[in-house]
């Protein structure tokens, strides 16, 4: 049995998905986007089957692909967010999730971010912004006027206290 266990080959906790936990719960806000992209989907199929003069499995082949669609980027919707674990930090977006061991981050900081429209800035509110060793920045799903934390300001900065705390004490700072 010992033989056995040496071939396996060796997993980093890094991808180990019960040791990550997110600090803070999702708002309503996603349910409201879920509801929204479930209407705008159906406006596509009702649109898509006008258009086309769709029928029978035609019909029922749309409905089936957007339907999966919907699902798939619901689950990505109700995952998004930064979650925390003893080894580091994983941050799960809308179309990719990026894990950082807590070594590999130097900084955990507020970012007071802003859009460049030509000659015009437009202020966006705080977000939470993780400087990287290499020099690179991650941005993070933690946005003051989110869908998390739009209503819950307090929640936003208590998120980020944890997120500077656990960088802290890993960092044996």
């Amino acid at each position: 049995m010992c033989e056995q266990a040496a071939w396996r080959p060796a997993v980093p906790r890094l991808v180990d998905v019960e040791t990550w936990q997110r600090p803070y719960t999702p708002g309503a806000g996603r349910w409201v986007i879920i509801g929204w992209e479930a209407l705008a989907l159906a406006l596509l199929a009702w649109s898509s089957i006008e258009t086309f003069e769709l029928a029978g499995h035609g019909v029922r082949l749309l409905a089936c692909g957007l339907a999966a669609v919907w699902v798939i980027g619901t689950h990505r919707i109700l995952l998004m967010g930064a979650y925390v674990g003893v080894d580091g930090l994983r941050i799960h977006g809308l179309l990719r999730s990026r894990t950082m061991a807590w070594a590999d981050i130097t900084q955990v900081h507020l970012h007071d971010a802003s859009h460049r429209i030509g000659p015009f800035r437009i202020p966006s509110g705080l977000t939470v912004l993780i400087e990287r060793r290499d020099g690179s920045t991650v941005n993070t799903e933690l946005w003051a006027q989110g869908v998390d934390f739009h209503s819950r300001p307090r929640l936003f900065r208590a998120v980020y206290h944890e997120l500077r705390a656990r960088h802290l004490a890993a960092s044996g700072g």
